[in-house]
């Protein structure tokens, strides 16, 4: 599952400013050599690992549960809109009986198919 989440991404941006914190600064906090890796995680290509979102929680002063509850909605939201749309397109649960096959062929039932049915 591949998941930015962009919300974050321009909140932690504005937090990093709002501390008055370049990127580079942040960069060596930690331990980077490049502020690249930060600039990507503002940027939206990338989220941070949770171990680094731990740091930044402290080292922007924010409060956790902020954080955890951005984290939160926009992991249900990317769900929602990947999930729950699929299923109802019809998946596996469209009420077709499990022995057709594609062009609407029946294949041969075995017999433990037989005996559960």
């Amino acid at each position: 599952m591949r998941l930015v989440m962009r919300n974050l991404n321009d909140y932690l941006r504005q937090k990093r400013l709002d501390a008055g914190l370049s990127q580079l600064d942040v960069a060596r906090v930690l331990g980077y050599a490049s502020p690249q890796f930060v600039s990507n995680w503002e940027r939206g290509l990338v989220s941070p690992p949770l171990e680094t979102i731990a740091v930044l929680i402290d080292l922007y002063k924010i409060p956790a549960n902020e954080v955890v509850n951005k984290i939160l909605a926009e992991t249900r939201a990317y769900l929602e809109s990947h999930l729950v749309s699929r299923g109802r397109r019809g998946g596996r649960s469209s009420g077709r009986s499990g022995s057709r096959m594609r062009g609407g062929a029946r294949r041969k039932t075995t017999r433990r198919e037989s005996a559960h049915a």
